[in-house]
Formats: C-alpha cells, structure tokens, sequence
C-alpha cells in the first residue's frame, strides 16, 4: 500500500487527512486493495451498492447497458478519483451499472458505512472524511446538472451555446 500513498494523498476524499494517519485510517476503514485485469467486473449491476472505490492504478469505466443490449460508458474513473459512492451514499439497494477494468488496475474498495459511521475508537478524521465526501457528491451533482441542463436543449445550436456558456463562464472569458 505504500507506492500508493501519493495517490491517495491526491484523492479528494483524503484532503485535509495528514499523511502519518493515513496508513491507521485506512485499517480503520476496513480498506481492501484488490487487483482487477482487463475487462473485469469490479462491481455489477444488481450487486448490492455500499462500496466505494478508488482507483490507485489502471482506469475502470461505469457502463450501463439498456434493454436491448447496447452499452453505454457512463464515466471514465482515472488513478486518485472515486466510484460508487453516489450510490452508496444515497441508500440505493443495488448497483443500477456495472463498474468493469479498462485496463489492468489496481482499487481501493472500502464499506462506506465504514466512512459514514464512526468507529468505537472515535478517530480524528472520521469527521474530515464525512465532509470530503459531501463534497465529491455534491461536486458530481453540480456537473450532472451542467450535463442535463445541456442535453435538454431543443436543437443542437442551443445545447452547443448552453455549453459555450459554460465553458465561459467556467475560464472567465
């Protein structure tokens, strides 16, 4: 678990975590690195959804697939980024989408009633973790919203000037 250290100081959810803490946190949390090969599931669809997961090396991809079989990738997760955890946090049963290895990766999967609840030895971060985590949601939510409010447009000449405008504001230009 060390040579991921880096990439674990760079994940959003362990801001503000100070580097000493991370290896007891983790321990805390149950914290379980498994490696995944090309192509395999990680978390599938109809799988219960509690588990949030942070890719350390490789890449994975949210896909969904509809009822007649077509794929979609939903997202693409790169090394230090979060998956899962909209789910997780929102209570949903079962996992809407499968989360499957791009490439060879390795991933960090976590309970995340480990991260919501306290443990009996009250550590410190448990607090940080619960707002960091707060925050990678609510940070999601606002680019889901960017994407709805660009999609729902009527014709495209509307969705491309909604996104310009994003795009504007977001540079200030």
């Amino acid at each position: 678990m060390k040579e991921y250290l880096g990439i674990l100081r760079s994940c959003p959810l362990f801001q503000g975590i100070a580097e000493e803490n991370l290896s007891a946190m983790l321990a805390c949390l149950g914290a379980k690195q498994k490696h995944f090969s090309k192509r395999e599931t990680i978390l599938s669809e109809g799988s219960p959804a509690g588990i949030i997961g942070i890719v350390l090396s490789g890449s994975v991809q949210i896909e969904q697939i509809d009822y007649f079989g077509n794929r979609s990738i939903m997202a693409e997760v790169a090394p230090s980024q979060l998956f899962g955890e909209s789910f997780a946090c929102a209570g949903v049963a079962i996992m809407p989408v499968s989360v499957n290895a791009r490439e060879d990766s390795e991933v960090l999967l976590i309970d995340c009633l480990r991260i919501t609840q306290s443990c009996s030895n009250a550590c410190e971060f448990h607090r940080q973790m619960i707002f960091n985590l707060l925050q990678v949601v609510a940070r999601k939510n606002l680019v889901f919203h960017q994407k709805i409010s660009i999609t729902s447009k009527r014709s495209t000449r509307e969705k491309l000037m909604t996104y310009l405008l994003y795009q504007a504001k977001k540079q200030n230009t």
